[in-house]
Formats: C-alpha cells, sequence, structure tokens
C-alpha cells in the first residue's frame, strides 16, 4: 500500500478510533527502536509470519532515515541452511536483551512456547510490542498492545499498513527545504483528500 492509498485509508477512517490508535501504536514502537537502538525483533506465530509488515517496516526505514525501524524477522520454522535474513528461529527472542523491542502479530493464540521465549524477552528487559485480538496472556505479557478484535471494521493486515506507515512518518520535521519527496507526496495526498474547511 503506498502514501497515496494509506492517504485514502485514513480519510476513510477520519472520525474513528483507528487512526489515533495506530498513530499512538506506531509512536511507541519507534520511540522504543530509535531511544533504545538495540533493534527490532518482528515475530509471528506458527501459522502466521508477518512477511507483509517486515517488508513495509523495511521501505518505512529506509524512507524515514531510521534503520532501528528495519526488523529481523524471526521465523518459527527457520533452518540454517536459509538464507541468513530468514534464518533467525525462535530461540532469538529467548536471547533478546535490554535495549531491543520484539513486536509480536499474532491473529490469534500464539501458543504457549511463543508465549515463554516473549516472557522471557520482557524478563530480560526488552520492550515487547503486540498486535493482535486483544485477548489471551499475551496483552499481559506486552508493555503495549494494539488490539485488532474479530469482526472489528478493519482486519489485522490493513492495520500493519497503518501501524508501518505512520512508524515512518513519526520522525522529527526535516529543517525547510530539506523533506523527503515522499514526506511532501503524502502532505500533499492529505490536504488533496482532506474535508472542505467550515465556513465562517
Amino acid at each position: 500500500m503506498d502514501a497515496v492509498r494509506v492517504a485514502l485509508l485514513r480519510e476513510v477512517l477520519a472520525g474513528t478510533e483507528w487512526l489515533g490508535a495506530t498513530r499512538r501504536f506506531a509512536g511507541v514502537l519507534r520511540g522504543s527502536v530509535v531511544s533504545h537502538g538495540g533493534g527490532l525483533l518482528l515475530v509471528g506465530t506458527r501459522t502466521y509470519e508477518p512477511w507483509h509488515l517486515a517488508a513495509h517496516l523495511v521501505d518505512e526505514a529506509a524512507w524515514s532515515g531510521t534503520p532501528e525501524l528495519a526488523p529481523t524477522l524471526v521465523r518459527h520454522g527457520a533452518r540454517s541452511t536459509d538464507p541468513a535474513h530468514l534464518a533467525v528461529g525462535p530461540g532469538r527472542l529467548s536471547a533478546a536483551r535490554r535495549g531491543e523491542t520484539v513486536l509480536v502479530v499474532a491473529p490469534g493464540d500464539p501458543g504457549a512456547p511463543l508465549l515463554e521465549r516473549v516472557s522471557d524477552a520482557r524478563r530480560a528487559g526488552a520492550t515487547v510490542l503486540a498486535l493482535g485480538p486483544g485477548g489471551g496472556e499475551l496483552p499481559g505479557t506486552a508493555h503495549e498492545t494494539l488490539a485488532v478484535p474479530e469482526g472489528a471494521e478493519l482486519d489485522l493486515d490493513t492495520v500493519q499498513h497503518l501501524v508501518s506507515a505512520a512508524a515512518g512518518e513519526n520522525a522529527l520535521p526535516a529543517p525547510r527545504g530539506q523533506r523527503r519527496f515522499r514526506d511532501r507526496l503524502s502532505r500533499l495526498a492529505d490536504l488533496l483528500t482532506a474535508p472542505p474547511p467550515p465556513r465562517w
């Protein structure tokens, strides 16, 4: 989903809780990785790997000049013969330490083994964030949760688009004349899709 489509989606969602919720969560995510600088570990469940979110965060990291946003994708089925960027298994979560951030994306119950590793990471000082339905034990393990209940107006994939886009936009504004083309395009799209000002 490109900047123009995200802007149109935001226009459709104006007046709902989703814009504020996704921006707040993205702000916590960005603040955690930038202030600690220890890296971002992104993990899903055995049946759901957040490939799409990983790709968008890599793009946002490059476009926003915030390399800390580029995640390490932790895969349940990782093998030592996989390429290096795909060979990180769940054991990496147990090795997480203070300064690192663990983002768990789970459309359902993440399962006891993953919860145990995420709890290990939290006890070791890592910041834990969670995207998912909001039930079960995961929200109690996470420092911050963005709940996407089943049957909500948005699905988990759409919320991930909004979060990744907002995480890339939360940078301090560049000095005038040094704003990136993508930032200017996004601002233009927001202006074009905004409702007309009220009459006075």
